[in-house]
Parts: C-alpha cells; sequence; structure tokens
C-alpha cells in the first residue's frame, strides 16, 4: 500500500462525505431561512398567533413524515440515489416557496421542503457512518452536522443581505428563493458518490461493496476483514432483512435514540433558530439590529462546531454533552431572568414599535409619525440593557448546542442501532427530533403571547437540567468503537 494511494482513499472518502453532507446544508438553510420572514408573512396574510405557528411548523409537519417514511424508500434504492431524490424536493420547495400565490400554496411548498430535511436528517449521517472507517466516523459524520450549521449561517446571512437590498414586496420570496441554487448543485454533485458498501453488503451485491471498501482503503487485508465484519453483523443467514424493529432486542439502542432527541429540541433550540429575529424584537432590539443579530448566532453556532468537530473523537461524545448541558442550564437561566427582569421596557419599544408601523402605513401627519418615533428612541436604551443580556446568553445558549447535542446527535444515533436496522433506528431518531420540533415551533409564538418570553425559557432551563441527568446516568460512550462492535457494547445479538 503506498502512500499515493493512501491519500487518493482518504480524498475519496472526505470528498464523498462533504457531497453527502451538503444535504446538511440544505437542511440548515431551510430550517432557518423562515425566521427573517415571520412578521411580513404575518402581516401579509393576516395571521395570528396560533395560524403563524403552523406557517412554521408547516415543513416540520413534512420533516416529521419525511423522517418516519424515508427508511423503507433508503433501504429500497440506496442512500446515495435517496438524497438525489431529496434533492429534487429542495428545489421544488425553493421555487414554489418563492412563486407560492397565497398562504395555502406556501404551506404546500414549506412541506414539501420539510419531507426534504427529515430524509436529509437520517440519510446524510446515515450514508457518511457507513463509509467511515471508526477511528475517523465521529469527525466525518459530524460534518453533516457542520453543514447544517454552516446552511443556518448562511440563511441568517443571505436573509439580511437582502432586506439591505430593500426588495419591497418581493424581499421574502427572494429569502425562499435562492435555496434553488445549492439545491440543484447538490443533486448535480451526488452523480459522483458510490453506494454504501453496507447497503451493497445486505442487498448481496459484495463484489460491489469490496470495490467500494477498496477505494475507501486502500488495502486489501482490512478491506476483507471490513466485509467481514459487516457480514456478520447483517447476519444475513439467521436474521431476516425485514425482521421486526419494535422488539425487546432492540429496545436500549431505541430509547437512547429517543432520548437524545426529545432533549434536544427540548432545549428549545428550534424555537430560537425560527423565531431569531422575532426573540430579538421582543428583546427590544431595532428593524435592523433584529435582522443582524441572528447572524452573531449563526456565526457561533458555526464556530463551536467546528471546534467539536476536532475534538469529538478525542474527547468523546459523552463530554461534549456534559458541557453543552451545563452551557444550555447558564445560557437559558440568564435569558429567562431577563425576559422577567425587563419584561416592562421590552413590551414598551414593541408597543412603540407597532405604533409608529401603524401610523406610517395609515398616513397621519408626519408630525405624528416623528412624535412617535421620538417616543420609541426614549424607550429603547433602558431596553437595550436587557437585550444585551438575551443577546449574550444566546450566543453562549447557540455555542452550547454547536459543541454538545448539535455535534453529537447525529453521530449517536448513527452509531447505536445495527447495520440490519440502521434505517429504521435513524428514522426514529430523527423522528422523534422532528415532532417534538414542530410541537415547540408550533406553541411558542402562543405560549409567548399569552405568558411572555420568560415563561417558555424557564420551561427550556428545566429540560436540560434534566438532559444533564440522562447524559450522566445513562448515556453511553461510542467513541472509537466500530459499528459492528457497538451493537455488542449494547447486548444486541
Amino acid at each position: 500500500m503506498t502512500s499515493t494511494s493512501s491519500a487518493s482513499a482518504r480524498a475519496f472518502l472526505w470528498r464523498s462525505s462533504i457531497v453527502a453532507a451538503l444535504g446538511g446544508l440544505l437542511f440548515g438553510f431551510d430550517t432557518a431561512v423562515i425566521s427573517g420572514a415571520n412578521d411580513t408573512l404575518k402581516a401579509l396574510w393576516d395571521l395570528s398567533d396560533a395560524r403563524l405557528g403552523f406557517t412554521v411548523a408547516s415543513a416540520l409537519i413534512g420533516t416529521i413524515i419525511g423522517s418516519i417514511l424515508v427508511g423503507w424508500p433508503t433501504d429500497r434504492i440506496g442512500r446515495r440515489d435517496m438524497l438525489k431524490v431529496l434533492g429534487v424536493l429542495y428545489f421544488v420547495s425553493a421555487v414554489g416557496s418563492a412563486l407560492a400565490w397565497d398562504w395555502y400554496s406556501f404551506l404546500i411548498f414549506r412541506f414539501i421542503g420539510g419531507l426534504g430535511v427529515g430524509g436529509a436528517s437520517v440519510v446524510s449521517p446515515m450514508y457518511i457512518a457507513e463509509i467511515s472507517p471508526a477511528p475517523s466516523r465521529g469527525r466525518l459524520v459530524a460534518l453533516a452536522q457542520f453543514n447544517i450549521v454552516f446552511g443556518i449561517l448562511l440563511a441568517f446571512l443571505s436573509n439580511y443581505i437582502i432586506t439591505q437590498l430593500k426588495l419591497g414586496a418581493t424581499e421574502w420570496r427572494w429569502m425562499f428563493g435562492v435555496e434553488a441554487f445549492p439545491a440543484a448543485a447538490f443533486f448535480l454533485l451526488l452523480f459522483g458518490t458510490p453506494y454504501s458498501p453496507r447497503w451493497l453488503a445486505a442487498r448481496g451485491r459484495n463484489e460491489e461493496a469490496r470495490a467500494v471498501l477498496a477505494r475507501l482503503d486502500p488495502d486489501p487485508a482490512q478491506v476483507d476483514r471490513e466485509l467481514a465484519a459487516i457480514r456478520e453483523s447483517l447476519d444475513l443467514e439467521h436474521h431476516r432483512a425485514n425482521e421486526p424493529f419494535y422488539c425487546r432486542k432492540y429496545l436500549t439502542p431505541i430509547l437512547l435514540a429517543f432520548m437524545i432527541a426529545f432533549f434536544n429540541q427540548a432545549s428549545g433550540i428550534n424555537a430560537v433558530l425560527y423565531y431569531a429575529t422575532t426573540i430579538f424584537r421582543m428583546a427590544g432590539a431595532s428593524e435592523q439590529m433584529a435582522a443582524l443579530q441572528p447572524v452573531l448566532l449563526g456565526v457561533a453556532n458555526l464556530g463551536f462546531t467546528i471546534l467539536a468537530l476536532f475534538v469529538i473523537d478525542r474527547l468523546g461524545r459523552k463530554k461534549l454533552m456534559i458541557v453543552g448541558s451545563i452551557g444550555y442550564i447558564l445560557s437559558l437561566g440568564v435569558t429567562t431572568w431577563a425576559f422577567f427582569t425587563y419584561s416592562g421596557e421590552f413590551a414598551a419599544v414593541s408597543d412603540a414599535m407597532k405604533a409608529v408601523a401603524e401610523a406610517q402605513k395609515s398616513g397621519v401627519s408626519a408630525e405624528t409619525v416623528d412624535g412617535l418615533k421620538a417616543t420609541l428612541q426614549s424607550l429603547l436604551p433602558p431596553a437595550a440593557v436587557g437585550g444585551k443580556y438575551v443577546l449574550m446568553a444566546l450566543v453562549v445558549f447557540i455555542a452550547s448546542h454547536a459543541f454538545g447535542q448539535g455535534a453529537v446527535i447525529w453521530v449517536f444515533i448513527s452509531e447505536v442501532f445495527p447495520n440490519r436496522v440502521r434505517a429504521r433506528g435513524q428514522a426514529l431518531g430523527s423522528f422523534t427530533h422532528w415532532i417534538f420540533a414542530a410541537l415547540i415551533s408550533q406553541t411558542f409564538p402562543m405560549v409567548v403571547g399569552k405568558f411572555g418570553g420568560g415563561a417558555i425559557f424557564a420551561l427550556y432551563t428545566l429540560m436540560m437540567v434534566g438532559q444533564l441527568v440522562w447524559v450522566l446516568v445513562v448515556m453511553p460512550e461510542t467513541k472509537g468503537v466500530p459499528l459492528e462492535e457497538i451493537q455488542k457494547k449494547l447486548g444486541i445479538e
């Protein structure tokens, strides 16, 4: 085995992983892009808090369905070809959302995008896990998470740039439409990636599986060992490929996947991402600052995700979760305190902003508008003090998520299930993740409208105390353990 062949194999492995992880970039972009358009959509279609929540959750309903249904076709047509289908869904959603002619058509196209997000949350990390050697699997699977947060940052940055272009009534359409370009690129790049060798082996295509493994690792002996381990784990002579999933044998990985996915959303992460601009407006930020501050969240998200990529295979999954949980508790606690302490100042600024906007629309005299603006300016400084606490706390919150849950969840779920049921296990974890994301996104504006920001962030804080206990007491470490041995470690024969 020459150094040249080793370098070529590594390059092929990284190139294939990066292309698959682009599904995560589209996942992140699609998730966060609506945060810049919430207020516009609410005004455009005269949406109540409940209907706004449903508008945001419409994509998540598609995500739930996509995540739970994607397992069967992924096993039938393969991980790579399923990613192509998801690329088409992203493209159709982007173009359709941009051209939506009413609220109902917008909901339909966002739902289609949700199908793509749900599918990508299952297939991208699963595909990468199945082509990766154990020593570097954490870093490579975490590429999907890196691209998710890079997509989130791109969405926030894109929204901010579009608001600065002053495109008027079409501004929100451009926010959604730009996603069509990376969606098309993702689809085309997939033609240069291989099938998963574990999927090929499961279909009885052993020589093709060996050929792919040889491109990923030029050592023939290692290829033979890898293929033998895959065959043993699949145990095709003694296990049916369609054996029952929900049974006592798989109870441990099912519960692990469910709990990590539940706690991921119980932190409120998707509420913060979907309503970032709204939250900063609630905290007294001006129109321009409310559009800019989510970009700071995106930068923190990306930076700490990169840091997690470098240490996840050294420190392990569990240590990252402990650090992230402590960061969650501290940052959410400060956010809760700020919203309770400065609620009066925040409410005064919000009311003043609404008064200015309504006055400008109604065509009252310039003197009246100027007077309302002067009142608003006088209210901004005291609210800005509390707003700084909220901004700093949410930056820490995002950093904690990126370093802990964000980096670990998809890696961990892709590791704890045996090969023969990994697609269904990944789908279960993703389904759990997205069902709670939909519930939180649907209820966030209603809870805030009735009880204020402090109450909802207090609930998230309490949930993260529960996560810390679960990590310390229950969560196993999977760092550096081959996929075929993890099932033995969890007591699965």
